[in-house]
């Protein structure tokens, strides 16, 4: 299966992410933010880093970019679309998934490992875990804490749609604790932590996020 990963300028992530999805299984595919074309892969990838240096607001300018048309409508017809960090805030940005990402409460950068609750297993990127598994992500951002109204976080409580949460600390003031969220249909997974570092026992930080690059193997084959 091919699983395109969209560089942005600014991207730092893209190389680790195509490094996971090929340990996964997957054949990475690299998409350029210029192009309109996604080259005929299965699942989408937006990576962390800080596409167009952050300008504006985060994101901001990346949901305007050429690929994002494609990426949108793919989305719509239900292929699978991760964003990490960065992406996760192209993601609310987009309007693909609800609420935003906000400078963290500490005013500080943060980056640590960090101990997730998977709380939904059940969408196209988390099949590989069960509900209420104990993670470890590496974590860093500036501008992680996610943020939204009660309507909204309320709705996505209800319709289990917070994919994961943190544990022990809170690192960015996440409203919930809430480390990612997906929508409606589960094809779409913005997630803050960064699970293409933690796919290989070599990198230091453990395999506990080789589970989301595994899980979509099979749901783009279903697509």
């Amino acid at each position: 299966m091919k699983v395109g990963v969209v560089t942005f300028p600014g991207s730092l992530d893209d190389h680790d992410a195509m490094r996971a999805v090929r340990l996964a299984g997957g054949e990475p595919v690299s998409l350029w933010h210029g192009d309109r074309d996604l080259k005929g892969v299965d699942a989408v990838v937006l990576p962390g880093g800080f596409s167009y240096g952050d300008y504006l607001r985060v994101g901001a300018i990346a949901r305007f970019a050429p690929v994002m048309t494609e990426v949108i409508e793919a989305a719509d017809r239900g292929m699978p679309v991760l964003g990490i960090c960065n992406g996760f805030q192209i993601l609310c940005e987009s309007h693909l998934l609800p609420g935003a990402l906000v400078r963290n409460d500490r005013q500080r950068f943060v980056c640590r490992d960090q101990r997730l609750r998977i709380e939904n297993s059940q969408t196209a990127w988390t099949s590989a875990y069960f509900p209420g598994q104990e993670v470890t992500l590496v974590i860093k951002n500036g501008e992680g804490g996610y943020v939204a109204d009660d309507k909204t976080l309320d709705r996505l409580e209800g319709e289990g749609r917070v994919l994961a949460r943190y544990l022990d600390v809170n690192p960015n003031g996440s409203l919930r604790d809430i480390a990612g969220v997906c929508n409606e249909k589960g094809n779409v997974v913005g997630l803050m932590p960064h699970p293409e570092h933690a796919v290989d026992e070599l990198c230091g930080a453990g395999t506990d996020g080789l589970g989301f690059f595994s899980s979509v193997l099979p749901a783009a084959v279903a697509h």
